[in-house]
């Protein structure tokens, strides 16, 4: 009996219990494994994979997140983790999941993703467009030894009478509900902080996650430059990891300022929509994603 063809190869949905497998995946692409990571976009999004006809593990994997309130289904769905096995490399399987997800799971939906230069190309055959950047900084961060101006943000641990607050300004900024995400920060996050302002007012929140062995920070949303730097400081002050994390572009002052710090640029994403002009919500108090799989 004549195998299949790979483009052939059925696809199935994920579930946390493929965990290892897709940390497999993204060890054998020469990425960290990420395993906290994974378990997070495998609980809160919808992995789509294909089995390895070799019988190891998987010839490739995708993970989407959908976001909008379940009752009047995705207002926008993010894809992330599109990994297909180097011995299965420019063979059609990367084409065929996303095809399958954008083109059928996904279809009428909004889209958006981070990608790569090498994935761009085939993600604009796909009919996605490219409508901002966001830049990658890693490195160890060095408090800014200037001494703190007297309206200093105040920013504090966030508790559970926080949630509701971080849930309505979250929305407010992202532009979608995304409820089933946030919920999960204070389990899957080492630390999440909120800021404020002199009268009491939520103005921003951030958190902090290890991913093997650096600390990420994201979401990181805050009303202006001084709420962003306040959050990243108080947040750094609680790892001796290398810090990482992915700056939308046009925070210019945001991105030298860390840069002052100690990060330096390691890559550059392109952040492509389909189906939309441009991510919703408020860019201008989106600083970095929790995640760049997650949008």
């Amino acid at each position: 009996m004549t195998p299949p063809h790979l483009t052939d190869l059925p696809i199935r949905a994920l579930t946390v219990e493929d965990l290892r497998h897709c940390a497999d995946l993204s060890e054998d692409r020469g990425w960290p494994r990420e395993d906290h990571k994974w378990g997070l976009l495998l609980a809160a999004g919808n992995g789509y994979g294909i089995d390895a006809p070799d019988g190891i593990g998987l010839a490739a994997a995708c993970v989407v997140t959908s976001y909008g309130y379940p009752h009047a289904g995705p207002e926008l769905a993010a894809i992330g983790m599109v990994l297909v096995a180097a011995r299965y490399a420019r063979q059609g399987l990367g084409r065929r999941l996303m095809t399958h997800v954008c083109d059928g799971v996904l279809k009428g939906v909004p889209l958006t993703l981070h990608a790569t230069p090498n994935g761009r190309p085939l993600y604009e055959e796909l009919g996605f467009h490219t409508t901002g950047r966001a830049e990658m900084l890693l490195g160890s961060f060095r408090p800014d030894p200037a001494a703190p101006e007297p309206d200093a943000v105040e920013v504090r641990p966030a508790t559970a009478e926080d949630i509701p607050r971080i849930l309505r300004l979250d929305t407010e900024v992202f532009g979608t509900d995304r409820t089933h995400m946030i919920t999960r920060l204070p389990a899957f996050a080492d630390r999440l902080l909120v800021a404020e302002d002199a009268a009491g007012v939520l103005t921003g929140y951030a958190a902090i996650w290890p991913n093997m062995g650096t600390h990420v920070i994201g979401p990181l949303i805050a009303r202006d430059t001084a709420g962003a730097r306040a959050l990243v400081t108080a947040l750094a002050a609680a790892t001796d990891r290398p810090l990482r994390t992915d700056i939308d572009v046009r925070h210019e002052e945001l991105v030298a300022w860390l840069k002052e710090r100690g990060l330096e640029s390691v890559a550059f994403n392109a952040v492509m929509t389909r189906d939309l002009p441009g991510l919703p919500g408020d860019w201008t108090r989106r600083w970095a994603p929790l995640t760049v799989a997650a949008g």
